[in-house]
C-alpha cells in the first residue's frame, strides 16, 4: 500500500534540508547520519514508510559520493570491504526475517547498556583507531573477520538499524586493527550495498517522495563531500570526536524508543 502523498510548505523544506546536509556531514565522517535525517523527515510530516524510503534515496546518493572520495584516497581495504558488503546483504535479510518473528523492543534495553560501554572503551583506549595495524593481520584472517563483520552488523541493520555505520567502524577498529579512516572507508562500501538493496524495495513499493528526496539528495551529497574532505585533511582525531557524537545520538534515540514503548 502506497502512503498518502504529503503536502509540504516552503518552510518545511527550509527546515528539513539543512538537517539532511548535517546528516550527510556526520554520516560521511563516522556514520549515524540517519539518526538526524529520519527524525527530520518525520517532523516534516512524511508517513513512516515514505520517510524511510526518502531517507534511503538521499543517503544512498550521499554515500556513493563519500565512498568514491575514500576509494580515490586509498582509504578502503577493497577485498575486505567487498566481502563484508556481500555478507551484510545476507545478514540484513536474516535480521529482517527475525524482527518479523520477535519484538525488537528488548534490543533497546540491550543498547542502553551497550552504548555507554562502547563510549567508555573509546574514551579509555586513546589509541583505538589511531594507527592502522591491519597489515599485521593476514589477508585470509581479515577476509574472514570482514565476513563476520558484514553478517553480524548486517543482521543488526535488518533487525534494528540505527547506528549501523558507527558499529561497523568500531568492529573494524577493534578486531581488524584498522585506523578510523580505513574503518570508515570500509563501512561506506557495506552501507552502500545495504542501502541500495533496501532502496530498490522502497522504490518498487512507491515509498519515495521524490519532490523532497531529490533536493535532499543534493544537500546530503554536499554534506558528504564536506565531511569526506575534512576526514582526508583532519584524519583520525576528527573521526573519533564525531564517533562519540554518533554514539550519543544513538543513545538518545534508544531512550526515546523506550519512553515511547512504555506509553
Amino acid at each position: 500500500m502506497i502512503d498518502m502523498i504529503p503536502q509540504l510548505s516552503t518552510l518545511d523544506y527550509a527546515i528539513v534540508l539543512p538537517f539532511i546536509f548535517l546528516a550527510g556531514l556526520i554520516d560521511s565522517i563516522a556514520g549515524g547520519g540517519g539518526l538526524i535525517s529520519l527524525p527530520a523527515y518525520w517532523a516534516a510530516g512524511l508517513p513512516p514508510h515514505m520517510a524511510l524510503g526518502t531517507n534511503k534515496f538521499s543517503s544512498c546518493c550521499g554515500t556513493i559520493v563519500s565512498t568514491s572520495y575514500y576509494f580515490h584516497a586509498n582509504m578502503i581495504d577493497v577485498p575486505v570491504a567487498l566481502i563484508s558488503a556481500a555478507f551484510a546483504l545476507v545478514g540484513s535479510w536474516m535480521g529482517t526475517q527475525a524482527v518479523m518473528q520477535v519484538s525488537s523492543g528488548f534490543l533497546n534495553y540491550l543498547l542502553l547498556i551497550l552504548i555507554p560501554v562502547v563510549a567508555g572503551v573509546s574514551f579509555v583506549r586513546k589509541d583505538l583507531g589511531h594507527t592502522n595495524h591491519s597489515h599485521k593481520v593476514a589477508l585470509k584472517k581479515r577476509m574472514f573477520l570482514g565476513l563476520i563483520a558484514g553478517l553480524t552488523i548486517g543482521f543488526y541493520d535488518g533487525f534494528f538499524g540505527p547506528g549501523t555505520g558507527t558499529f561497523l567502524i568500531l568492529f573494524y577498529s577493534i578486531f581488524l586493527h584498522y585506523d578510523f579512516i580505513v574503518a570508515n572507508g570500509n563501512s561506506k562500501v557495506v552501507n552502500l550495498a545495504s542501502n541500495v538493496a533496501s532502496l530498490v524495495g522502497f522504490a518498487m513499493a512507491g515509498q519515495i517522495f521524490y519532490t523532497l528526496a531529490i533536493p535532499a539528495a543534493a544537500c546530503g551529497i554536499a554534506g558528504n563531500v564536506l565531511g569526506s574532505k575534512l576526514v582526508i585533511l583532519k584524519g583520525n582525531k576528527l573521526i573519533r570526536k564525531i564517533f562519540i557524537l554518533a554514539l550519543i545520538l544513538l543513545l538518545l534515540r534508544v531512550i526515546f524508543n523506550i519512553i515511547n514503548h512504555q506509553r
